[in-house]
């Protein structure tokens, strides 16, 4: 029997589709990754199913019963708190598992966070990068955020509210302070809000943590243009090449300098040697 991917609300228990809700209906056990708060939603549409916990804590433990009730005949349900299972949620380790198993996850598409977040924000969404949550520690987010810098398409992180702040000061010492910024708020609750504006600006508007859940959205890497060399930097690498530095190490030091291309020094560092 199939194993389903049910998406749910995000907010709003009228965004779910009549085929997840049939779904949820005919299937013989619905994994959930809170028990309670799946309970909620199928309190609300009258639908009376066993239930088990799948989530972060015991997911692999649990893959061996699910499997047994796949190959026993039952139709499994995977859902999780809101939105898409697998995706910053509990289902990847069961969905590998059953895929190895030789059993096709079948997904019932609905509501997603990142993509309500990234239609609404007004940043281009023809390429776009999904990170879910970045890391806790400092260090750590710091040097993902260093690794994207270049990335010119929208950057979408999951955050909760307490460490938004951080995640705000980060953006601006990493990306740039004029980096466009939307802040997502409680989507399709009933204090759903979009914040936009530059990152520096983003960095006072939240220096509080807000309320609720959060997706943040950075808008890509502006299109890079030709450096123009100043005549100052073009006069401390001539100096440096007479002064028997290489080509690259004379580019290297300027570079630490001015901020300067790297690239773009050596070359015209190649120029000056000729």
């Amino acid at each position: 029997m199939p194993l389903y991917l049910v998406f749910t609300p995000i907010g709003n228990l009228e965004d779910i589709t009549l085929r997840a809700l049939r779904v949820l209906r005919e299937a013989d056990v619905i994994a959930a990754e809170d028990t309670r708060h799946t309970g909620m939603l199928l309190a609300h549409y009258d639908i009376r199913k066993p239930l088990v916990s799948l989530h972060e804590h015991n997911e692999e433990e649990r893959i061996q019963g699910v499997l047994a009730r796949l190959a026993a005949g039952d139709a499994v349900a995977v859902v999780s708190d809101a939105g898409a299972p697998v995706i910053s949620d509990p289902g990847y380790q069961l969905v590998r598992a059953a895929i190895a198993a030789g059993y096709q996850p079948i997904p019932i598409p609905g509501p997603s966070a990142l993509l309500t977040a990234l239609a609404a924000s007004g940043l281009p969404a023809d390429r776009f990068l999904f990170l879910g949550f970045l890391p806790r520690k400092a260090k750590a987010r710091a040097e993902l955020l260093q690794s994207l810098r270049a990335e010119p398409g929208a950057l979408i992180f999951y955050e909760s509210p307490r460490r938004l702040p951080a995640l705000l000061a980060d953006i601006v010492r990493e990306l740039g302070p004029e980096r466009p910024v939307v802040i997502a708020r409680e989507l399709t609750k009933l204090h759903e809000e979009f914040w936009r504006g530059r990152a520096q600006d983003a960095v006072r508007a939240f220096a509080q943590p807000p309320r609720g859940e959060i997706v943040a959205l950075v808008g890509g890497a502006p299109a890079s243009s030709p450096q123009v060399i100043t005549p100052e930097a073009e006069e401390t690498l001539a100096g440096l090449l007479t002064g028997g530095a290489s080509t690259a190490d004379a580019a290297r030091l300027v570079a630490a300098l001015t901020g300067l291309s790297r690239r773009a020094l050596y070359q015209r560092a190649l120029a000056l040697r000729e």
